[in-house]
């Protein structure tokens, strides 16, 4: 069965163990280091594609900064700033209270097919995951990983049982096994959290680079949200 077809057994979380997570330091340390290395490659050769994008996001923005910037929560509670390409209207955090009645995924993620506040240029953006490469600065700076778990916002970990909160015991991601799954939008958070705490339990570099390149796959047939 190939990677991206991989949807695991999930456990009723009133039954569920909690998981083991081994400390695994050269796997950590080579994590480190390809990080690093692959996320100043990629700022380096996309430097300008990345400025280029910057421009188009401004002129279909006008006012508004082509990054956005946000409070995500990382290892262990950890809150830090991530970034992305604008693909929302300024002002969209706030609009959000609005349409938390329209949620169409289960439990404390808020995901929405027709969102209003995408714009025409980030609908294009989040389908070939363009808005997610300024992450790669987050990369460098050891906020996230290259694979890993997707970062929540603080408002989603306020609604997290400790069962959920295993969540956050290794560093985030840009990809992970959600992200490559297809009709991702479609899983519900509890196959979403057993997708990642199924990495986080078996997580090695042959994982990560497994990972890696469905992600290439999933980007190459615009398979994002």
């Amino acid at each position: 069965m190939k990677l991206k077809d991989r949807i695991y057994d999930i456990p009723s979380e009133k039954f569920a163990e909690p998981i083991k997570v081994s400390k695994k330091p050269l796997y950590t340390v080579l994590k480190r280091f390809f990080d690093i290395v692959f996320s100043l490659l990629g700022l380096l050769v996309l430097a300008l594609p990345l400025a280029l994008m910057s421009l188009i996001i401004v002129i279909d923005s006008p006012g508004a900064s082509p990054i956005y910037a946000q409070d995500r929560v990382g290892k262990n509670g950890k809150v830090f700033k991530f970034y992305k390409f604008r693909s929302m209207v300024p002002g969209a955090d706030k609009m959000l209270e609005e349409l938390l009645d329209k949620n169409e995924m289960d439990g404390p993620a808020f995901k929405m097919k027709e969102d209003p506040r995408i714009t025409r240029l980030g609908k294009f953006m989040r389908k070939t995951s363009i808005d997610e490469l300024p992450q790669l600065w987050n990369v460098l700076k050891g906020d996230m990983s290259l694979v890993g778990p997707r970062p929540p916002l603080p408002r989603e970990v306020e609604q997290y049982t400790g069962y959920q909160k295993q969540r956050l015991l290794v560093t985030p991601g840009i990809t992970c096994y959600w992200q490559v799954q297809p009709r991702r939008n479609d899983l519900t958070f509890d196959e979403w959290l057993a997708l990642d705490l199924k990495y986080i339990t078996d997580r090695s570099l042959k994982n990560d680079f497994k990972i890696l390149l469905a992600t290439v796959g999933a980007v190459c047939g615009m398979e994002g949200e």
